[in-house]
């Protein structure tokens, strides 16, 4: 393999990882924003003490 050849994978597999860490980088802030409305909608409910505790006979 000459030496153009080389550079020319090379600079695919940076290009390729580069991608890939943005697409992982853009799920991540997507499900940190999920999560922030969840804790937003759970602590908005009608009764926020409604299933914090759990009753159990035996």
């Amino acid at each position: 393999m000459d030496i153009a050849a080389l550079s020319m994978a090379m600079s695919q597999a940076s290009l390729a990882q580069s991608a890939q860490l943005q697409v992982l980088n853009i799920a991540k802030d997507q499900a940190q924003t999920q999560g922030q409305n969840l804790v937003e909608l759970l602590g908005s409910s009608v009764d926020p003490n409604l299933g914090k505790t759990l009753d159990i006979r035996v």
